[in-house]
């Protein structure tokens, strides 16, 4: 069965384009020239999302913030922009990856392969995660605390996952952020810091046990 790729984008050449080459590499394409035609367009629950931030009316960022409650496929910011503070805002609103235009097909198709691989890998899980009054369902993508279940982001859960399946091991932010992004680059520690204060914040709310130990100089760790 085809993939299905909601490609989003107010350029309509780039539109036409991105259709024409994912269509002869056999995915299933749907598109859409805005945010508002974008989030009618999730009805057809696509298997991954390429989001333009740059649009009128509702730009990427609102978008993938209004979408990230009803979907969980990976989301990548197409984007002009090479501001840093614009991908840690691009990150923390939901998404996965950005790639920057101009960009090469190659690249981007690598892109979605790696995301789409690491989907499949999290669907096949079926493992769960006890500790104290913590309980983590990996196949659900939950992690409940007493009877209260957190209310997470993706990037937020996927930190989670990671530690807590090498608990007691130290891990620097960037080898953290390359784990949850899926691809080799110099890891961006100011997403990893504000993702992990959000955790922690969660946390705080159900218990005072902290179950992320910041080493420093090093990085962060899960208890055991």
């Amino acid at each position: 069965m085809a993939y299905k790729i909601l490609i989003v984008d107010d350029d309509i050449e780039l539109l036409k384009m991105l259709k024409n080459f994912f269509e002869i590499k056999r995915y299933s394409v749907i598109t859409a020239e805005n945010g508002l035609d974008a989030l009618e367009k999730i009805k057809f629950v696509p298997d991954i999302i390429l989001l333009d931030i740059n649009m009128p009316k509702i730009d990427g960022l609102e978008v993938c913030r209004r979408i990230r409650d009803k979907i969980s496929c990976p989301i990548i910011f197409l984007t002009a922009k090479v501001d840093e503070q614009d991908r840690v805002n691009g990150l923390l609103s939901g998404g996965d990856d950005y790639i920057l235009k101009p960009f090469s097909l190659k690249e981007l198709e690598a892109r979605i392969i790696a995301h789409l691989k690491r989907e499949e890998r999290y669907r096949s899980k079926s493992k769960c995660y006890f500790q104290r009054e913590l309980f983590i369902n990996y196949s659900e993508k939950k992690v409940e605390i007493g009877n209260r279940c957190l209310d997470l982001t993706k990037l937020e859960y996927e930190i989670i996952e990671f530690l807590s399946m090498n608990a007691g091991q130290v891990f620097e932010r960037e080898r953290i952020y390359e784990k949850i992004c899926g691809y080799d680059v110099e890891g961006d520690s100011r997403v990893v810091t504000e993702l992990i204060r959000r955790i922690r914040n969660k946390i705080s709310e159900c218990t005072q046990t902290d179950y992320i130990e910041t080493v420093w100089g090093m990085g962060y760790r899960w208890k055991k």
